[in-house]
């Protein structure tokens, strides 16, 4: 007698070995050859639901025969028709292809429901594919996490397409909304975090445990230099380095003795300089914020300049311990041949932001114009374009040009 219940029957290409799927009302049985060979896989749940949960691909089982190639095809021509480039998605997560838990329609309509673009979206799946592997449940827990730090839906958009890994790299939402919390416990305001999420998203995916080993070691810190406020010490250096909480204490600890050691620096001086224009060297390798310092020691020791002077210098612009030897050499070079002199560079240590080629052509139109730079002042080298674009004029209506 036939069984009352009803059966789903669906039979696969010969290229996936004897695959068949059974599928009454409460069951599903799966047999396959070349998966199990005479063993059973049996798995008690709602088919109805498995059907509708599961955008149901069977390229997750990986085959060579041709006769596959329409199934596997459904989501590459799915992300086709979205316009991701879907060989640089490959490159970045090829793993993501294999899985059948894929719901890029349910993201697309939810990034358009807050604001982004379809090429907005197509480049965020672009580079980063895993994205499509979150469900619609889990995208709008975080989205709602990250909005009690960020003002609108379109800033959020703004950083997802920026770095798609900050939103879509963790699915632990409760991990998140603990970090929150805490960050905002020990003194952070919604700015510091904003500044935070936009610039160190990654703050956010580390473990609880590990924000508060870093947030507590700076404290301690704060005490052992002889300050009385530590949650002002902590909130003033996570807003002048953001990166800092993605850093090691071992790192930051390095740093700190760096920077007492070589500039002489006591309790007091320190606790300024770190908390201030210092704060961004304290995720630097310390290996090479010692060898860049060790450069600019050396360059401006062959142009004369004595220790102290070196030391000011750096210490009145500690971004300069970021370039590289060849960087800060050729720039001291390119200044020096257009007869501008190391006392000037040293009381305008701003100009080493500029790239030899803003420079080169700054310092070039200026010499047309009739602009002494020998004797003048050289900050206009290092001028936002606009700023400078307006003097420029300037001088060629002084200078009679």
């Amino acid at each position: 007698m036939q069984s009352p219940l009803s059966l789903r029957q669906m039979s696969i290409p010969k290229g996936w070995g004897y695959l068949t799927l059974l599928a009454p009302q409460s069951l599903l049985c799966m047999r396959s050859n070349f998966l199990f060979g005479s063993r059973y896989w049996m798995i008690q749940f709602s088919a109805e639901s498995f059907f509708k949960s599961v955008s149901f691909r069977l390229f997750g089982v990986k085959c060579d025969n041709e006769d596959s190639e329409p199934l596997e095809n459904e989501l590459l021509n799915n992300l086709l028709t979205m316009g991701v480039d879907v060989d640089m998605a490959k490159k970045r997560q090829p793993g993501v292809f294999n899985r059948i838990d894929v719901n890029e329609q349910d993201l697309k309509m939810f990034l358009m429901s807050k604001g982004a673009s379809k090429e907005v979206i197509a480049s965020i799946i672009s580079r980063y594919p895993r994205a499509i592997t979150r469900t619609p449940e889990n995208l709008s827990k975080r989205w709602d996490l990250w909005r009690r730090i960020m003002a609108s839906d379109l800033e959020v958009v703004k950083i997802l397409e920026r770095s798609p890994e900050s939103f879509f790299r963790s699915n632990n939402n409760l991990n998140l909304e603990n970090n929150i919390k805490f960050l905002y416990s020990v003194g952070l305001t919604r700015k510091c975090l904003c500044r935070l999420l936009t610039n160190a998203p990654r703050t956010f995916s580390n473990s609880l445990d590990l924000n508060k080993q870093m947030v507590e070691f700076l404290q301690e810190i704060c005490l052992s230099l002889g300050s009385s406020d530590p949650i002002d010490f902590v909130r003033k250096i996570i807003f002048k380095n953001p990166f800092i909480l993605i850093q090691s204490t071992k790192r930051v600890k390095a740093n700190i003795k760096f920077l007492q050691s070589t500039f002489n620096l006591n309790n007091e001086e320190l606790l300024v300089l770190i908390c201030g224009p210092g704060a961004e060297i304290l995720d630097l390798s310390n290996d090479y914020a010692k060898r860049n310092y060790k450069n600019i020691k050396e360059k401006l020791f062959s142009l004369g300049c004595t220790e102290e002077v070196v030391q000011k210098f750096v210490l009145s612009y500690p971004d300069l311990i970021f370039l590289g030897d060849k960087k800060f050499n050729d720039k001291i070079d390119c200044l020096i041949e257009e007869k501008i002199s190391i006392l000037q560079i040293i009381e305008t240590p701003r100009i080493l932001d500029s790239s030899i080629n803003t420079l080169k052509s700054r310092i070039k139109e200026l010499v047309n114009v009739g602009y002494n730079l020998s004797t003048s002042n050289i900050a206009l080298l290092s001028w936002s374009q606009k700023r400078y674009k307006a003097k420029l004029k300037k001088l060629n209506i002084v200078l009679g040009n």
